[in-house]
């Protein structure tokens, strides 16, 4: 069920209405049976994948409690992880593995092996798994209780709005939350009203944004070998956007659910493109993986605590194993250690960059200066995308090759950029749509507040004329229709 679904435009509203009315004792079992409805709604067969790491993670973590030997800790730790952990292998990398035997099997002349197993990836099974073998760890690690509620953990697991593609969220701030909603007040209007900015602000990223720039990105990267340099630049940058619009739309309208159902998320992303260095740039972007990936990866493998050539393996190391998370597939595994050896690269050229600056006599505090790190990291972040991006390892640098040697600017003037899936008309609507989300996203950096929450300083009527603003946009520029094949939110792959 997509959020940009006529399905989602029933289902929710009914779940709200039912769950502000109903008594507080059936709020939580309201919500968990609404959300294995959702997930349900894709392939109810995988249901049983959520019950299977719901419950080992809910059994270990009271194993764990229960447990005074450190060494039985740890083997309960790793078989609790270990399961979980290996159906996630079963289900998305096993024909990646046997792909890569098979090559290697190819090299030395011997008979490839068919793998026996044909399954379709379950939708956010790489999310609510890092987010249920993240709540194991933070009980091993004596940070939070282990749930003796089994209704109230399978809800933390399962809860619909972030269950497919985030927030990966944390036990101490997603659970503390379920745990309470059997004492809170049924609903209140500051959540109401900043929930629904907030899912019509993702709305408007993802269908007036997000699916317009698809249009063409998809077209250019679909007929690579007809493309020159200009509309594969240009690709390349509307992916940047395209990315962007569309996982933050989803975790906007992930947070703005919640908050109607009283309940907070974490923030997902934080003006990425603002950013000033790679470093940053994680910060900033897809802050709950991230984040979780340096807690329970990074700083595990030791951090930065045992020297710069550690430090470099464990960074390369993290962002290897995230670029595999992304998916099976070594385009992926490469947009990773790219951006490893951004962040490393970045360490090691620090003090020459310093000493140049000081040379030129650069003033570091200023604006240009920032923009013109904001820039370079656009552009860094904007060439790992078409790794990303684009279909196989192969074409991506076939792409990288061709936008390089196939020059061709008079396009900027000839109008044929227009030939490309948008007309004057989409362009131009494109245009306006980004220097809307430009103007929100500065709005969120100089006040720190997300739209929902800046809404809520303002008065009634600027307040609803702007989700009604945000309500026409997507009702007469949005991207759907009978003719038009509605992109599903890309992170649902992974």
């Amino acid at each position: 069920m997509l959020f940009n679904s006529t399905e989602f435009l029933f289902f929710f509203p009914i779940v709200l209405a039912a769950y502000l009315a109903m008594p507080k004792k059936a709020r939580i079992p309201w919500l968990l049976l609404a959300s294995y409805f959702f997930y349900g709604c894709w392939n109810y067969k995988y249901l049983t994948l959520i019950l299977f790491s719901t419950v080992v993670t809910y059994a270990s973590a009271r194993f764990l409690e229960k447990s005074s030997s450190v060494k039985t800790k740890k083997w309960i730790l790793g078989l609790g992880i270990s399961a979980n952990l290996f159906v996630l292998f079963f289900f998305k990398y096993l024909d990646f593995a046997f792909m890569n035997v098979n090559r290697l099997l190819q090299a030395i002349h011997v008979n490839p092996v068919a793998n026996p197993f044909d399954f379709l990836l379950p939708v956010g099974i790489s999310f609510f798994t890092f987010q249920a073998v993240g709540y194991v760890i933070d009980v091993y690690r004596g940070d939070v209780p282990a749930e003796k509620n089994f209704i109230k953990y399978a809800l933390f697991v399962s809860f619909f709005p972030q269950l497919v593609a985030g927030p990966i969220e944390r036990s101490k701030n997603l659970l503390g939350q379920i745990k309470a909603l059997e004492e809170k007040r049924t609903w209140t209007k500051d959540g109401l009203v900043s929930g629904l900015g907030m899912m019509l602000w993702g709305l408007f990223m993802k269908m007036v944004i997000a699916d317009r720039v698809a249009i063409f990105v998809d077209e250019v990267f679909a007929n690579t070998y007809a493309a020159g340099t200009m509309e594969m630049a240009a690709a390349a940058v509307g992916f940047s956007l395209q990315i962007y619009a569309d996982f933050a739309g989803y975790s906007a309208v992930a947070i703005g659910a919640a908050r109607m159902l009283g309940l907070n998320l974490m923030e997902n992303f934080n003006t990425p493109y603002f950013a000033a260095s790679i470093a940053e740039f994680w910060r900033r972007w897809h802050v709950s993986l991230s984040s979780w990936f340096r807690d329970y990866v990074y700083i595990p493998l030791g951090g930065n605590r045992k020297g710069k050539l550690r430090k470099y393996l464990n960074l390369m190391i993290t962002f290897l194993v995230s670029g595999l998370w992304h998916g099976a597939a070594w385009k992926y595994v490469v947009w990773g250690g790219l951006h490893g050896a951004y962040q490393i690269a970045g360490d090691l050229t620090k003090p020459l960059r310093a000493r140049v600056n000081a040379f030129f006599e650069v003033k570091e505090d200023t604006f240009g200066h920032r923009l013109g790190q904001m820039i370079g990291t656009f552009l860094l972040t904007t060439f790992a995308w078409i790794f990303f991006r684009a279909d196989s390892l192969r074409l991506a640098l076939d792409y990288v090759a061709g936008m390089v040697t196939k020059w061709n600017p008079w396009v900027l003037f000839d109008d044929s950029l227009y030939g490309w899936g948008l007309n004057h008309f989409e362009v131009n609507l494109l245009a306006m749509a980004v220097l809307i989300l430009l103007a929100v996203s500065l709005l969120r950096s100089r006040r720190g507040m997300d739209l929902g929450q800046y809404l809520l300083t303002q008065n009634v009527l600027f307040r609803w004329a702007v989700m009604l603003g945000l309500a026409l946009l997507i009702l007469v520029f949005g991207e759907y229709g009978v003719d038009f094949d509605s992109n599903k939110f890309i992170y649902f792959d992974f």
